[in-house]
């Protein structure tokens, strides 16, 4: 089975619950204020507006990366309203800014234990495709600011998580796990370095133009099994020859060894909203 190539980030997308709880699409309905300005897209957090008395009740999107202080109420997961030229009933992927409907709701997923797979992101207001690293699991990331910025064609948002915002306490979302399918993985042949605590490795035979992003995971391939360096590369690197390239990495944990080297990277994530990020779990 051939598995999609992740060239860009699609919002964030429920698929279970913790603890392996099936997430069986269950939403709750919020109001759309009407004529609402600002696009909403499949995917996109969304938080319960109380600041002006015209959106009281309504759904807007977060301004900016979700943290703990912005308190989001769910993902944005589609919507349905009277067509004002039409009459006619629409469901749709997306919010169409300024549509004039009275009977505007958004489905959201709203619990506050569902798990996102979403794509990871080189910065917050871009959306080039990074690497989630595994010394990233546990640790707390930043979401990505473009939440208004998503497709009319598919309805789909460009939200994600940004590869190496920091691990703060204020930061949305806590890293459960790697997306396994989609990751690329790069062999190459140690030439030096990558001793126990080094930060840097020379590796052969990498294809000239590939773009390896921080947070790629170097491996050992010993007796055809990957052995975890327990390093990653800090530093981005576009390779510009077949011979030797010298990658910036964190310090190493397991000497790379003699041999392959395999460079594995991790486009996808699964995340859960950080206690207190979610609006009901803040007073």
């Amino acid at each position: 089975m051939a598995y999609p190539t992740i060239d860009k980030p699609y919002g964030y997308k429920p698929v279970n619950l913790i603890g392996g709880q099936v997430f069986a699409g269950g939403t709750r309905q919020y109001p759309i204020p009407y004529a609402y300005s600002v696009n909403l897209f499949y995917g996109d957090p969304v938080t319960i507006q109380t600041a002006a008395a015209t959106t009281v009740g309504g759904i807007v999107t977060q301004a900016g990366a979700v943290n703990t202080t912005n308190t989001i109420v769910g993902i944005f997961l589609g919507c349905s309203f009277t067509n004002p030229s039409t009459k006619q009933k629409v469901f749709s992927q997306y919010w169409p800014a300024n549509t004039t409907a009275g009977d505007a709701v958004a489905y959201v997923a709203d619990d506050p234990d569902v798990v996102l797979q979403c794509a990871v992101t080189t910065g917050a207001a871009l959306t080039g495709i990074g690497s989630g690293s595994a010394l990233l699991i546990g640790s707390n990331l930043a979401g990505t600011t473009l939440t208004t910025s998503g497709s009319t064609v598919t309805g789909n948002g460009v939200s994600g998580v940004v590869a190496a915002s920091a691990n703060t306490a204020s930061a949305g979302f806590r890293v459960l796990g790697l997306v396994p399918d989609t990751q690329i993985r790069t062999s190459c042949t140690y030439v030096s370095g990558g001793a126990a605590a080094a930060t840097s490795v020379v590796v052969s035979g990498l294809t000239v133009g590939q773009v390896l992003p921080v947070g790629t995971d170097v491996y050992n391939l010993v007796s055809g099994q990957l052995q975890y360096t327990g390093s990653t590369l800090s530093s981005s690197s576009t390779v510009t020859t077949t011979g030797s390239t010298t990658l910036t990495i964190t310090a190493v944990q397991t000497a790379v060894a003699a041999g392959t080297v395999v460079l594995v990277q991790s486009p996808e994530v699964l995340v859960k909203l950080n206690f207190g990020a979610h609006r009901y779990y803040v007073a």
